[in-house]
């Protein structure tokens, strides 16, 4: 502990004293206002005054809180450091005065190493937002660059002195931490409507995990997921026989301006482009999950989806088709996964699909 601290009075020396001494003077008028009634925060001070060398009163005077970080105030800091046996001395000095920038200068001296020095001008604080900010900066701006560079001094000759304390004087010009604010009305964005990208291993797993469907057992509808292409494959298909494919809810207004297209039925019209995507979305991915199918079969299904609706993915914006068809890529991926799976195990290769690979 350094020379500051003075060891006349009571200073407590054991755990449950500090806290007896901390609730008492917590109830005191003659602590700071920011230490009235809590008796917590005076004993984390009462602990920082410790392992800094200062003693409990003077701790509490000299050891202020700023957004929850301790911080000590600036002459107390000198104090600490002009304390440290290693210090040998610190200057203080103005250069520039008289001049629209001046410059507050602080040389700390440490035994065995050469000077640091830390320089404060009226640009620094006019970059930072401090110059002209209402309160020290206003009424005291030339103290207030004298405790920024020494500061930055102290704090880099003698770390081991001030143990990671920043001055109070610096600490109360920073900003409060921000807070998350919660955002309402968000504008509707059309690309809202295509399913987010998941990652093909993540598609493997949750595929993998569930049952495969018993023939009798009706298709369930498959959940929105995306999928990425490869169009070679797709391109040598030899066409199989089509699974029933179900066709997608009928809006109230039929005859609207974005039809659907699905081949072999009638298209079914859409009053808005989102309410398209969403049904061309769901269609596809019902058609990928399709257990019932073959893998090539399903890939045949997908490009003429595709196809069919060619003209009406022509109308949208550039950014949605390029959505459109990464997610049109993936399930082509995931597909073509899946059928060299089932070629690897000959006891569960589907008939129709070990014709598609002699085709």
């Amino acid at each position: 502990m350094s020379n500051l601290t003075v060891r006349q009075g009571f200073l407590p020396t054991t755990f449950s004293e500090a806290k007896d001494f901390a609730s008492e003077l917590a109830n005191s008028n003659l602590v700071p206002k920011n230490y009235a009634g809590k008796p917590l925060d005076i004993l984390v001070a009462i602990q920082w005054g410790t392992e800094i060398g200062l003693a409990p009163m003077q701790a509490l005077q000299n050891i202020s809180v700023i957004n929850g970080k301790p911080s000590v105030y600036g002459d107390a800091a000198m104090a600490l450091v002009q304390a440290h046996p290693a210090c040998e001395g610190v200057e203080e000095f103005f250069e520039g005065e008289g001049t629209p920038n001046p410059v507050a200068v602080c040389i700390a001296h440490r035994r065995g190493r050469k000077p640091v020095t830390a320089r404060f001008s009226v640009e620094d604080a006019k970059r930072a937002g401090l110059w002209n900010k209402q309160g020290p900066w206003t009424s005291y701006p030339k103290r207030m660059l004298q405790m920024r560079a020494r500061g930055f001094a102290l704090r880099d000759a003698f770390p081991d002195a001030l143990k990671g304390l920043i001055t109070t004087e610096e600490a109360n010009d920073y900003p409060e931490v921000a807070k998350p604010v919660e955002i309402k009305d968000i504008p509707r964005n059309p690309l809202d409507a295509i399913a987010p990208a998941k990652l093909i291993e993540e598609t493997y797993e949750v595929l993998e995990t569930e049952s495969q469907p018993d023939a009798d057992t009706p298709e369930p509808e498959a959940e929105a997921a995306v999928v990425v292409e490869e169009v070679v494959i797709v391109q040598d298909a030899a066409p199989v026989e089509e699974e029933e494919i179900a066709s997608p809810s009928v809006p109230q207004e039929v005859g609207a301006e974005w039809p659907l297209f699905v081949p072999g039925k009638e298209p079914v019209s859409y009053g808005s482009m989102d309410q398209w995507l969403v049904e061309y979305n769901k269609l596809a991915d019902q058609v990928t999950q399709s257990g019932k199918a073959a893998p090539r079969t399903r890939m045949t299904k997908l490009r003429e989806l595709r196809e069919a609706n060619e003209p009406i993915m022509k109308r949208l914006d550039a950014m949605v088709r390029v959505v459109l068809t990464q997610a049109y890529q993936t399930r082509l991926k995931y597909l073509g996964a899946k059928m060299n799976e089932e070629e690897g195990k000959p006891d569960n290769v589907r008939a129709d699909n070990g014709l598609q690979r002699q085709a």
